[in-house]
């Protein structure tokens, strides 16, 4: 809902024209109540399409056991996304991450992968046609739990029979976060700013090497 009603208030007032049509995604869990959003977004009078999937049944017939019930989940609406995305002629696909997001994302990678990643704000997908965005980048979790509190949004149960309770990893590092912020109140926005601020000469991947630079020492 708050990054809906922002795209709608940036639409009045920005210097280019858009259209904004929501999209909500029933992934066939049992109780999930797709009509009360419905509802809110034809009152408000958002153009809206609400799509029905059997991904509970596909994750429940696929899924290996000990595999994360949440990402395959995400895969899969990911692609319903994209396909529909191409099929209302949707030049933009704007997603709801926020920058506790970026900044969990960024430390699952290094902590779990080995990887320094997080997210992209803005980044073209695989199909090539469609461009991912990202506006909520620099706002944080609690910001629009008390946004969406304080303009009485009909915030829905997702109604996953494991209710984020899989993604260990990821409560983890919210909970790291936390913690952090006891000592460094700002260490989320630290974080975020360092994906802005990357020193390739101090990292060991080969790739970023200017030539003529001698070669990282490699870790084993």
């Amino acid at each position: 809902y708050t990054l809906l009603h922002l795209l709608e208030a940036l639409r009045k007032r920005a210097p280019i024209r858009y259209e904004i049509l929501a999209i909500n995604i029933d992934s066939g869990y049992p109780g999930y109540r797709a009509d009360i959003i419905e509802d809110h977004l034809v009152r408000h009078g958002f153009a809206c399409h609400m799509e029905k999937t059997n991904h509970f049944d596909i994750i429940k017939e696929k899924r290996r056991p000990g595999s994360s019930f949440c990402s395959i989940c995400a895969r899969l609406k990911r692609g319903v996304l994209y396909t529909l995305a191409q099929q209302f002629n949707c030049n933009k696909l704007a997603l709801g991450h926020h920058l506790d997001d970026f900044v969990e994302t960024l430390l699952l990678n290094q902590f779990f992968v080995g990887s320094l990643k997080a997210m992209a704000a803005s980044m073209l997908a695989d199909n090539g046609e469609t461009t991912v965005i990202r506006p909520l980048v620099y706002v944080e979790e609690r910001d629009i739990i008390t946004f969406s509190a304080l303009n009485e949004y009909p915030v829905v149960c997702c109604r996953c029979p494991v209710a984020g309770g899989a993604d260990l990893q990821r409560k983890r590092m919210k909970e790291l976060l936390t913690d952090l912020e006891r000592e460094n109140p700002h260490v989320k926005r630290s974080l975020l700013t360092a994906l802005t601020n990357v020193q390739p000469r101090h990292l060991l991947d080969g790739r970023l090497r200017k030539e003529g630079e001698s070669p990282p020492v490699p870790v084993s």
